[in-house]
């Protein structure tokens, strides 16, 4: 299978964006940025740096509704904590004006470093032109800030592997290669078509799917297989269960056997969830994909309502934007080196050439994530410290 370099697809991803409201705070002394790319020219640099001998990273993360945000906040605040920073963390409430109110503050304050997690990510073309004339660097994570080219590093997880993993699964549990005349049905829930990274997870699932959906050995009988047919704004629950109880009442009803969905998250898994509790007449076990290992899906899977979710392991993703920003704020200018010099006990590649904001090619950081079954979350998620599991063998994240 061929991955597609996949660029932000701007007009559609603007049709679904949210809307606002305001902000947070920050401080303290310049570090010089250096120029990654001889053609990108900044705005007039207009420090706003204290000088006050501390140093300051702001970080923005997209809400706390989703467990998933409110982890990388605790897991990134705590790591740049511990090695002696000042950190400011403003969570825009799936907010943009918010979560744009919350960065300016900081910038006005002086932090010295910004990592972002967008709502939108179209939306936050004039912030961070105010960042760069202060010469503040920005860590774009896990979600790629598009239409700037002042996104100096992208760190986030493999986003088509992560689709890769789904599609595999789903292929291996129905062992679609030896069908013969079989035929099973399936339906997509995608995530919000303004995260850049939604459409990864898509189009890698699709493309491990497709070839079966040509062949006939899938049929999605709703007939919605692009990607902004089946996408589901803000990653809610509620409005992917809305969507899938339309989908079931109109193509599932006593004849036609649901034989998997293919989610892309495990918020939009569970709305799907919910929704086939209520309205699905079939009596069969249905194949559920998933993403994030949050904990309403791991005791999902413990009680065989969900197959499997994607695990990311969130406190890694931190840890090197730890060693990314440490070595930013201390003038450098980071390349694969930054991998083979830190040891970490985990997989990650140096890209620099996938993600593409349409105003740059960032260079990124990316991790592996693997997938969790009933089977392998002890060993996996419980022995390796992650989650602690309770009497009835239901999973719990450590904070």
């Amino acid at each position: 299978m061929k991955r597609r370099r996949v660029k932000g697809i701007l007009i559609f991803a603007m049709l679904f964006s949210l809307t606002a409201c305001s902000g947070n705070t920050g401080s303290t002394e310049t570090t010089e940025m250096v120029d990654t790319s001889e053609s990108e020219k900044k705005p007039e640099i207009q420090d706003t740096h204290s000088n006050d001998g501390r140093t300051v990273v702001g970080i923005s993360m997209p809400s706390q509704k989703l467990e998933r945000w409110n982890r990388d906040g605790h897991f990134l605040k705590s790591q740049f904590e511990m090695e002696g920073y000042e950190v400011l963390v403003s969570y825009g409430n799936d907010l943009i004006d918010e979560q744009i109110n919350g960065i300016e503050d900081m910038i006005k304050d002086g932090v010295d470093l910004l990592i972002i997690t967008p709502i939108d990510a179209t939306s936050l073309t004039g912030v961070l032109e105010d960042a760069a004339a202060a010469n503040i660097p920005v860590i774009s994570y896990d979600r790629l800030i598009l239409q700037s080219p002042y996104i100096d590093y992208y760190i986030s997880f493999d986003n088509y592997k992560v689709g890769t993993l789904q599609g595999e699964f789903i292929r291996d549990a129905l062992d679609l290669d030896n069908a013969g005349d079989k035929t099973y049905n399936l339906e997509f829930v995608g995530g919000d078509p303004a995260d850049n990274n939604a459409q990864f997870f898509y189009g890698g699932a699709y493309d491990v799917l497709s070839p079966y959906i040509e062949s006939g050995v899938l049929n999605v009988l709703s007939g919605q297989t692009k990607f902004f047919q089946v996408a589901t704004s803000s990653w809610s629950k509620d409005l992917a269960k809305e969507r899938f109880e339309d989908i079931l009442n109109s193509y599932y009803g006593d004849v036609n056997e649901l034989t998997a969905v293919c989610c892309s998250n495990d918020a939009t898994a569970l709305g799907a969830e919910e929704a086939i509790e209520v309205d699905y007449k079939g009596k069969n076990n249905i194949i559920i994909t998933g993403q994030d290992a949050d904990e309403p899906n791991m005791k999902n899977i413990v009680d065989g309502k969900q197959s499997m979710t994607v695990y990311k392991a969130l406190s890694n993703e931190s840890v090197v934007a730890l060693a990314l920003g440490k070595a930013i704020l201390n003038g450098e200018t980071p390349g694969e080196e930054l991998i083979q010099n830190s040891g970490w006990d985990f997989s990650c590649n140096y890209d620099t050439s996938s993600y593409d904001t349409g105003e740059k090619v960032v260079a990124s950081y990316l991790l592996d994530p693997i997938v969790i079954t009933a089977e392998n979350m002890k060993e996996e998620l419980v022995d390796k410290g992650y989650y602690t599991q309770d009497e009835q063998g239901y999973l719990h994240p450590v904070q």
